[in-house]
């Protein structure tokens, strides 16, 4: 079996938009399986999202749908409610991402997908789950973020920023996908399906033990958040900007050493934040290009990197060998049997939906 081929033979059906939903069933698509994505007669928003040329579809579309067939659906229409559940009969998964209640006003309640196929895994991809007082809540990976916290943690001590690239967007998909795949190992063992309620808040949620836990919850105050010296962000004099990730002491040392600066080492576990001693390292760093800190620290064990920019990682060295990119954005993110994955380049729009049908093993 090719590498890219893991799960040949899933069949998923992705009646979802934007990034969370659709994210979580290209990592499905690049995996093997056969999704088919269905749209309402507008399309997905993301076709033109973030993208200026009226002319053409959205590279982050492609992207985010790269490996799917795709094709038009009316969901209000009997003809087109007919075909979904056609599709849904021989369908493994159904990921949607409506607000709670559309899909059953749709005619696809719970006991009416369950009578079409008991075998159905349907993953409910919402803003705040199917129940509780926010559940018919609008909101956006920024409302998520700061509804659970992790958008007043992150930042510098003057006010938080604005994540980028959505973050709770994108833990909602890995966390959809891990539970889907769960599900699928489970119906092995029981031969039923299973109904996965699943929040983007609460996938953001998840992920907040390090300021629940922790001792302190303050922005820029603890050593992972920007209050330490040795775990920061310093401006260089020609405005670029490097990341030193000293968290152990060898590694603190060996910086302190290459710069030259030995009364430092000792002052590494100083109380935070460390406003001090992070005044004095941004004085240093600045005093110099990037240039110069990457040949002085390149070779120096010390978890130092320069902040790339976007049009600059094509040509990172361990990006180009590991094939982590190519021109149509970033590839699967994990080699299987020391290979990367072999990737469809784009989605498949297919111009009929009545004509549309689940691929043949024989023919795939």
């Amino acid at each position: 079996m090719s590498n890219s081929q893991l799960l040949a033979g899933v069949r998923v059906i992705d009646l979802s938009q934007y990034i969370p939903g659709p994210f979580a069933t290209r990592q499905l698509a690049d995996l093997g399986a056969e999704v088919i994505k269905v749209e309402p007669p507008g399309g997905d928003p993301m076709r033109v999202f973030m993208h200026r040329d009226d002319g053409d579809v959205s590279p982050i579309y492609r992207h985010l749908n790269r490996g799917k067939r795709i094709c038009s659906l009316d969901l209000k229409s009997d003809a087109g409610r007919e075909i979904l559940r056609g599709l849904l009969e021989d369908a493994d998964i159904l990921l949607e991402s409506f607000r709670p209640g559309v899909l059953a006003r749709l005619g696809f309640d719970r006991d009416s997908l369950e009578a079409i196929n008991p075998r159905l895994i349907h993953c409910a991809l919402s803003g705040y789950g199917q129940q509780g007082p926010y559940a018919q809540r609008s909101g956006h990976d920024i409302n998520y973020c700061a509804q659970t916290a992790q958008g007043i943690v992150s930042g510098t001590a003057e006010r938080p920023v604005v994540g980028f690239p959505p973050i709770a967007d994108h833990v909602s998909a890995l966390q959809a996908g891990v539970t889907i795949l769960a599900a699928l190992h489970a119906r092995e063992r029981s031969g039923r399906g299973t109904f996965l309620d699943l929040s983007i808040a609460e996938s953001i949620l998840a992920w907040q033990y390090l300021p629940l836990l922790g001792e302190s919850s303050e922005r820029a105050a603890t050593i992972l958040n920007g209050g330490a010296a040795c775990y920061n962000i310093y401006r260089c004099v020609d405005e670029r900007f490097v990341s030193l990730g000293a968290i152990e002491s060898r590694f603190w040392e060996n910086f302190c050493n290459a710069l030259r600066q030995p009364d430092w080492v000792a002052r590494q576990f100083e109380t935070m934040p460390q406003q001090d001693l992070v005044a004095e390292v941004a004085a240093v760093i600045e005093s110099r290009p990037w240039t110069y800190w990457r040949k002085l620290l390149d070779d120096v064990d010390c978890c130092f990197e320069v902040l790339c920019d976007p049009d600059e990682l094509a040509a990172h060295p361990q990006f180009e060998h590991r094939r982590g990119l190519d021109e149509n954005g970033p590839r699967y993110a994990a080699w299987i049997d020391g290979q990367p994955l072999t990737l469809a380049d784009e989605p498949e729009m297919v111009d009929s939906a009545q004509n549309l049908q689940w691929i043949s093993p024989s023919s795939s």
